[in-house]
């Protein structure tokens, strides 16, 4: 179902139709109802349900899933994967290349306090600032000509992660679960890794939008329970099933009131996946089943709380994609100003701290998924909102850099230890094969099998998908 359109033969609501619950419970005594309740209890085991009708890709996929590390606050892409040797000559001295001469003031360009290395048998730089993520430099495919639209976290975090400055779109997580489905019936296709009840950047940059319901994010949450009440307060399954039907019926009766409402047939389907995700979803977050040496891979022995926590967040995601989950986003911990990575101030400290959190349990994440031989399968994406300015308005910051920054991909598809486009020697504007989020998304897309042209939605009258009337697939850096 990768086309969805709803039509009516009238201008108002559609008439009234008999769903096949309706169906069910009011003929034969209700018997016919009876009888999917027990298929319904016999279809929630805890294993992994793969063999299910899955929609049709457009083409041959290199991935069936997907791993979004997301830097939110944006990473200095001149500290990390893109040296700027300039920047050392340069330093302390006058910056005054702005085309607003009010911006220039008593800035001064500032080099990197971390030292650069070739890295692995491609001798891809990378800063000293992720040692771990250093390792696997041949296994990365770093993006260096990133462009956003705007230096504003909001719109900048809204952008990466539907496409658009405006609230009210999909998230990528939605638009691939609409296109793909889950593996896993008894798990959702989208989950969101999170550091709070309400995730990096707000809720609208994991909604479903106008897709339907069920494609939206399913919040897991890093410190104390998961996710809130999913374990039933029934000790007898039977209690809860009789009130699943119950809430069944109603649901179906007020959505054909409506004239078949898809909103309410989404909640229905929603609590349907509730009742199968109880009994898998706790096996699957069980990292107690892990082995020592697994645990300390992702840095599960640290004292660092936020460290601990990300791993734990790494590993879970290796997990949830092993069991059939077809996109899921990690966060990271919260910052102390609009983002974790957002150092206007203490640069050093900031970046130090966020990679030390972050950097061991992503290359862990790496290894382990090679060595399960899901590394071939699995995409990750590593990308922030934007960059940060080569400059600064003191000796220890960096601010909001949309011109010109670096992401990159790793696993399925990929063509690792490649470097793609680049920046001005100084890390001012990107000015070789220039890439922007909407060919980031065509590109992720891409390695799923979807075509981003085809994969649209009707609403409001015209068809929508993720990159709008732009984007190209970045094939540089593609197998």
């Amino acid at each position: 179902m990768l086309h969805e359109t709803v039509t009516s033969n009238c201008p108002g609501r559609r008439p009234p139709q008999t769903s096949r619950r309706e169906m069910l419970l009011a003929t034969a005594n209700g018997f016919g109802m009876l009888a999917l309740a027990g298929l319904m209890a016999n279809d929630a085991p805890a294993a992994p349900v793969r063999n299910i009708a899955l929609p049709q890709r457009h083409f041959a996929p290199k991935v069936k899933n997907v791993v979004f590390l997301f830097m939110d606050g944006g990473v200095s892409h001149v500290d990390s994967f893109d040296p700027k040797p300039k920047l050392d000559e340069l330093d302390t001295k006058p910056f005054t290349e702005s085309k607003n001469p009010t911006a220039n003031g008593n800035r001064q360009w500032l080099k990197s306090p971390w030292a650069f290395k070739p890295r692995g048998k491609s001798g891809m730089p990378v800063s000293d600032l992720f040692p771990h993520i250093a390792s696997c430099a041949d296994d990365l495919a770093v993006i260096r000509s990133m462009q956003a639209e705007l230096p504003i976290h909001s719109t900048g975090v809204l952008f990466l992660h539907t496409g658009s400055n405006n609230a009210g779109r999909p998230s990528i997580g939605s638009w691939v679960n609409y296109g793909l489905g889950s593996e896993n019936r008894n798990l959702p296709g989208f989950v969101v890794l999170s550091f709070g009840v309400v995730p990096c950047g707000g809720l609208e940059n994991y909604s479903n939008g106008f897709l339907p319901a069920s494609h939206q994010a399913t919040l897991f949450q890093a410190d104390g329970t998961p996710i809130d009440n999913i374990q039933p307060a029934d000790k007898d399954a039977r209690i809860q099933q009789t009130k699943l039907a119950l809430l069944r019926g109603q649901d179906s009766a007020f959505s054909q009131t409506l004239g078949g409402d898809d909103a309410v047939e989404s909640a229905i389907r929603n609590y349907e996946m509730a009742y199968r995700m109880q009994s898998l979803v706790p096996d699957v977050l069980d990292l107690a089943k892990e082995t020592e040496a697994t645990q300390k891979l992702y840095g599960l022995d640290s004292t660092i709380p936020t460290k601990r926590l990300y791993g734990i967040q790494c590993l879970r995601a290796r997990r949830l994609i092993e069991s059939g989950v077809r996109f899921v986003e990690i966060t990271c911990p919260p910052g102390a100003s609009n983002g974790t990575w957002d150092q206007h101030g203490n640069l050093k400290a900031g970046h130090e701290k966020n990679a030390l959190d972050t950097d061991q349990a992503i290359a862990g994440l790496i290894t382990d998924l090679k060595a399960r031989g899901l590394f071939e399968e699995t995409l990750i994406v590593w990308a922030g909102e934007f960059g940060r300015t080569p400059h600064s308005a003191g000796r220890d910051g960096r601010d909001h850099h949309p011109e010109g920054f670096s992401v990159w991909l790793a696993g399925g598809g990929v063509k690792g230890g490649t470097i793609y486009g680049a920046t001005d020697e100084l890390g001012m504007q990107s000015v070789e094969n220039i890439c922007t989020m909407h060919d980031l998304h065509a590109t992720i897309l891409h390695l799923l099998g979807l075509d981003h042209e085809r994969l649209t939605y009707r609403f409001g009258g015209r068809d929508y998908r993720l990159t709008d009337v732009h984007g190209h697939v970045v094939h540089d850096i593609l197998t």
